[in-house]
């Protein structure tokens, strides 16, 4: 399962600096706008204490953990919905990604440029989101547009289509993100299918503050903070804080070397990289579930409410027609069993079949 986030936002928010500190894969991060023109992709571990867990219970030769793709797209500016700043280019690179970590600066630094003068992250998001919404208008009105001789023949599926982006451009031509549009399931699955709108994708922001510097978010009298979480609370957003410049001068330390030189460059706590990879993860509607033995223990990705069929074609693709049954275990409880003859003995394995719905968690040994 290819599962990919774009990280966006303004020029010169740190964006290439948060995925070389993500990744540990060196991109240029200049301080200039546009120094990314091509977008790069670092694929990264998800951080679950889970897998590790279970592979030192099944004493294991190799750990194999489930994997997000981080994509690090150049900046955006006013007016890349009409061209400016290559924005068309950059746009089409959003528009392959599941999903949107959008990176919105909170700190103030006098020797880094700000691309409109100022740091106001409300400003900023708001300048991001338009272009996306405008960019998104266009992509509808085009369809809109085409699908004109099939309604003319009243097809069926054209008009059930026409209804859907009629009420998505309603939204877009009042600055509302599509994903805000009510649709049920299958619109949804028919409007992905036909039209690839970037506010569809879930969306979660990064805000990046900066050791010794003047940071927004740690003044809750500033009327940007006050601003920013009065958002936040309305559109009932996911987002978490990193300090991109220190990770990324960090990432190629680990442990007690790594907490030391934290401290010497003014960080406090935790990079919340990791947190950060796992709300990637989350954001994308997904979970995982494992297989473990003395050869292997292995996190698979699958999409949430999957049946154990399903999830058997993340291993391979025949487990779905040739599925028998399931051994099934919840991963604490086959550590704290100690074994999985005791785990069966207490009756925590569990033999299901074709309709169980996997849980995120759960140890499955397939029968095919």
């Amino acid at each position: 399962m290819n599962l990919s986030v774009g990280i966006v936002g303004l020029p010169n928010v740190g964006k290439s600096t948060l995925f070389n500190a993500i990744t540990k894969k060196s991109v240029p991060a200049e301080n200039y706008p546009f120094c990314t023109i091509d977008p790069s992709v670092g694929v990264v571990a998800v951080p679950d204490e889970r897998l590790y867990k279970l592979a030192a219970f099944s004493k294991t030769k190799k750990t194999v953990p489930a994997i997000v793709e981080f994509v690090d797209i150049a900046g955006l500016v006013k007016g890349a919905s009409e061209g400016e700043g290559l924005g068309n280019q950059f746009l089409q690179h959003i528009r392959e990604v599941n999903a949107i970590a959008h990176v919105v600066r909170v700190y103030e630094d006098n020797n880094l440029i700000h691309v409109h003068g100022k740091v106001d992250p409300v400003d900023d998001i708001a300048i991001i989101n338009f272009e996306l919404i405008v960019a998104d208008k266009q992509v509808v009105e085009k369809r809109l547009s085409s699908l004109d001789r099939d309604i003319k023949r009243n097809d069926k599926d054209a008009l059930i289509l026409k209804e859907i982006l009629d009420k998505v451009l309603e939204n877009l031509k009042k600055d509302i993100f599509a994903s805000k549009t009510e649709l049920t399931d299958e619109q949804k699955i028919l409007l992905n299918k036909n039209v690839q709108l970037i506010t569809m994708k879930p969306v979660m922001f990064v805000l990046n503050k900066k050791s010794g510097s003047k940071n927004i978010i740690d003044d809750t009298s500033d009327t940007r903070y006050l601003s920013l979480m009065e958002y936040f609370k309305n559109e009932n957003a996911i987002y978490t804080i990193v300090d991109a410049r220190i990770e990324n001068d960090l990432k190629d330390f680990e442990g007690e070397e790594k907490e030391m030189f934290r401290q010497e460059l003014g960080g406090t706590h935790d990079d919340g990289i990791n947190d950060l990879i796992k709300a990637g993860y989350k954001l994308l509607n997904v979970m995982s579930y494992f297989t473990t033995g003395v050869e292997e223990t292995r996190a698979w990705t699958i999409e949430k409410g999957w049946t154990a069929p399903m999830a058997g074609t993340a291993i391979h693709t025949d487990f779905k027609d040739k599925f028998i049954r399931a051994e099934v275990v919840f991963w604490s409880d086959l550590i704290d069993s100690g074994s999985y003859g005791v785990a069966r003995e207490k009756g925590l394995v569990k033999t299901e079949g074709k309709e169980y719905v996997v849980k995120d968690g759960d140890v499955i040994e397939f029968r095919v």
